[in-house]
């Protein structure tokens, strides 16, 4: 981005992102949620209204963008900004999408339906997927079986939720505490995504969703490296680079 870029995008920031007045900075499609002994950002959209987005890399160089700064330099080159960004799957050592990634309706990588090892393949994953101003979570089987044809999709795993149960290797009481973010959608067809603020457990991540954000289906996006930008809040967070990276976008005013 260069400086007359940079000089606009600080000039119109603040008039662009909604702010909460009462919450005191808060901006109105975040909040923050305790649950289980976890606190966690929550940021909640309707795609009937708002434009999500999911991002690998800038195709006029061939580089993933790695950053949500990366990003946001591309976007603004298009005359478009983000309004809240989230890393969304799990990459390869190339910074490239693992398992299913479609943008703009073409599919650039392949459905994962294998075994293996990590949280990619503690069986069942599932896809997050955004089609015609509509957004779904489904477990990749039953994926496989709808064939929604989306306009975007990532595929991570493990889900989180299933039809309203949780992933059947959830303990309640286990030692393993991460940072964590994941993506639900609720019943009205609302977009939850959520991020820890302190180390949790993948139960209690996943009751979360199920329990308090009415998300019948939710899918995990990633652990420890798990980031977020809301630029109205002034969060950025940068210690890892990234692979696919969901964002909801809005277009400059003339």
């Amino acid at each position: 981005m260069n400086r007359s870029m940079k000089r606009l995008a600080k000039l119109l920031l603040p008039l662009l992102l909604p702010f909460s007045a009462e919450a005191g900075g808060q901006v109105d499609f975040c909040r923050i949620v305790d649950h289980a002994g976890g606190r966690y950002t929550v940021c909640s959209f309707d795609p009937a209204k708002s434009t999500i987005r999911i991002y690998d890399r800038d195709h006029v160089s061939g580089q993933g963008y790695r950053s949500f700064a990366d990003l946001s330099s591309a976007l603004w080159r298009q005359h478009m900004f983000s309004v809240f960004a989230m890393n969304g799957g799990m990459y390869r050592s190339d910074y490239s999408p693992v398992g299913l990634f479609i943008e703009n309706g073409v599919e650039r990588s392949p459905l994962s339906t294998r075994g293996g090892w990590g949280n990619f393949h503690l069986l069942p994953n599932g896809v997050f997927y955004l089609k015609d101003h509509r957004a779904g979570v489904l477990a990749t089987e039953a994926y496989l079986a709808a064939d929604p044809k989306p306009d975007f999709a990532t595929q991570s795993g493990p889900m989180l939720v299933i039809d309203g149960g949780l992933h059947p290797r959830f303990l309640p009481d286990s030692d393993s505490l991460k940072r964590r973010n994941g993506v639900g959608v609720s019943r009205d067809g609302t977009v939850h995504f959520a991020i820890s603020d302190n180390t949790v457990r993948f139960y209690d991540f996943a009751t979360l969703f199920r329990d308090v954000l009415d998300s019948p289906n939710a899918l995990y996006l990633d652990g420890t490296i798990s980031s977020v930008d809301i630029p109205a809040m002034k969060r950025r967070d940068s210690l890892f680079p990234m692979g696919p990276i969901i964002a909801v976008v809005d277009r400059v005013p003339d």
